[in-house]
């Protein structure tokens, strides 16, 4: 099938502002609205006097599957490109004298992994949904190959995994800062402990109160380090450990959702083929019959052939109801493919920035506490500058003296 240009609707329909028309993998439109991320199939609702809906060919079903409607015809006629898989009676029963033509319908489409995608040859290039902006909504449709050489891994399945790799890495931000909390709270015990040791208490004058000045200081730096390691604690380590605390039972929910949804469009994908290889089976039988009838090799009556006839029309049906189901699975997968997605590329944004600020924050208590260690031995700085020798030479003289005459000669 050949969709409409990227802005051919554009074009003739004002959109509501903040709203952006864009083609599916399938070639079919949908809308997102840029504020909100939300999605939808519907065209929104714009000013006054705009129609809601571009026109009566417009439908809610995907319009085809492989390249082909449900009635087997080759899908490439552009006005058909927005029609019903579903269609009148009369389109039905011409199923049942014309087979459908596979070998053409991948001219146009290409499946994969049970994944209906415009083929890369015949299709035009589709208009991304975030141009320049590398979203998880544009890049991780298909499979991508294990490397490991066990099968593929889904494009969804890497997302959850970069989710579930960045709360580890989380985690382990959070172990480091406590081990940084261990090394502070050890530090501080050992500078307590330093400034309680005798040694030296007994130098005197200026210089000994410089060198008691030297050893509170040590005290008043251990306490400096404990509130460090206690800030570390409430303030970086705490909120890294506990953010998302479900995230890993919310993950595995959206997984097993998505997973769900994938299943049953592969169900479906089985029962179309399923479908398919019928209807070719009663049209085969169809046209042996009505040959036989033709050359006379056969006693068949015309209500044979009538019987012949009804039964391939019956499968057609089957098949445009089968495929109807199918496009509805894929809308719907496709829909909460790029929901998800983008909640998933909002969820590593507020992760990335949470943990940016948490680090921030640890900078900046780290800085808090070099200003602080460096008030602790400024009062030290201060007693160094006032050491006087000769002033605690006359000091201690004064307190210690013995005497002020000198001895003199012995007289005979």
């Amino acid at each position: 099938m050949v969709p409409p240009p990227p802005g051919e609707e554009s074009q003739t329909f004002v959109l509501p502002p903040g709203w952006q028309s864009y083609l599916s993998p399938q070639g079919r439109r949908y809308y997102v609205n840029t504020a909100t991320n939300e999605t939808t199939w519907e065209r929104p609702g714009s000013s006054p006097g705009i129609p809601a809906s571009p026109g009566p060919h417009r439908s809610s079903l995907p319009p085809t599957v492989n390249g082909y409607h449900a009635s087997g015809t080759p899908a490439h006629p552009p006005e058909t490109a927005h029609m019903s898989v579903r269609k009148s009676t009369g389109d039905s029963q011409n199923l049942g004298s014309s087979s459908p033509g596979k070998k053409q319908s991948k001219e146009n489409t290409i499946t994969i992994n049970c994944v209906t995608f415009p083929h890369p040859d015949t299709m035009p290039e589709q208009q991304l949904l975030k141009p320049t902006e590398w979203s998880y909504c544009d890049y991780f449709w298909a499979d991508k190959k294990d490397p490991q050489g066990n099968g593929t891994v889904a494009g969804f399945e890497l997302l959850l995994q970069k989710q579930l790799k960045g709360k580890q890495m989380q985690k382990e931000m959070s172990e480091f800062i406590r081990e940084r909390i261990k090394i502070e709270e050890e530090y501080a015990k050992n500078l307590a402990k330093l400034s309680q040791n005798s040694l030296a208490a007994q130098e005197e004058g200026s210089l000994g109160e410089a060198w008691a000045q030297v050893k509170k200081s040590l005290a008043d730096e251990a306490e400096v380090h404990l509130k460090f390691s206690a800030k570390l604690h409430s303030e970086v380590e705490k909120p890294l450990m506990n953010f998302r605390e479900n995230f890993k039972k919310d993950m595995k929910k959206c997984d097993h959702h998505i997973a769900d949804l994938r299943k049953q469009l592969a169900s479906r994908y089985a029962a179309v083929e399923k479908a398919r290889k019928a209807l070719t089976e009663r049209q085969r039988d169809l046209e042996m019959k009505t040959q036989q009838l033709e050359i006379k090799l056969s006693n068949k009556t015309e209500e044979d052939i009538k019987k012949a006839r009804r039964k391939s029309t019956q499968a057609g049906d089957d098949l445009m109801r089968c495929v109807d189901l199918y496009n509805q699975a894929q809308s719907k997968w496709f829909e909460e493919m790029v929901t998800t997605t983008l909640e998933l590329e909002r969820l590593e944004v507020e992760r990335v920035e949470m943990i940016r600020q948490h680090l921030c924050q640890y900078t900046q208590l780290r800085h808090e506490t070099d200003m602080f260690n460096q008030s602790t031995v400024e009062p030290v700085d201060q007693l160094l500058r006032k050491v006087d020798p000769a002033k605690d030479r006359e000091l201690w003289v004064r307190e210690h003296k013995t005497g002020n005459i000198r001895p003199v000669d012995m007289e005979i």
